[in-house]
């Protein structure tokens, strides 16, 4: 399940559970509308709650990485577990922002790094 919030140039998601490309489609539509309208956007990504994901999930954030290189500025994911911390830094190859990744400890620097606070 995801829960996306967005307010400005700032897009806040939390996953619980299993992260589905059901749900990763959610997460681009609106992507896809706020950066055509908006411009370059600023993610935070919750991933603390998440239990699993499914593999056609990688591949799309993959894809979806490519094609958006320059619409990210900020890009703030949180999260203890170490196979989405490697994730992560692999897919700053595909993006042209500032990727930080924070633990459970650093949920306050991770939020403010991005301005959601």
């Amino acid at each position: 399940m995801i829960a996306i919030d967005h307010k400005g140039p700032l897009v806040s998601v939390t996953v619980l559970g299993e992260f589905t490309l059901a749900d990763y489609a959610e997460f681009e539509e609106l992507v896809n509308y706020k950066v055509g309208f908006e411009g370059p956007v600023d993610l935070y990504f919750d991933l603390r709650e998440m239990a699993s994901f499914t593999i056609d999930v990688v591949w799309e954030d993959i894809r979806f990485s490519r094609a958006h290189a320059n619409d990210f500025r900020r890009i703030a994911i949180v999260t203890d577990n170490q196979w989405i911390t490697w994730s992560a830094w692999l897919n700053k190859a595909f993006v042209n922002a500032e990727l930080r990744v924070f633990d459970d400890a650093d949920i306050d620097d991770a939020r403010s790094s991005i301005g959601a606070i």
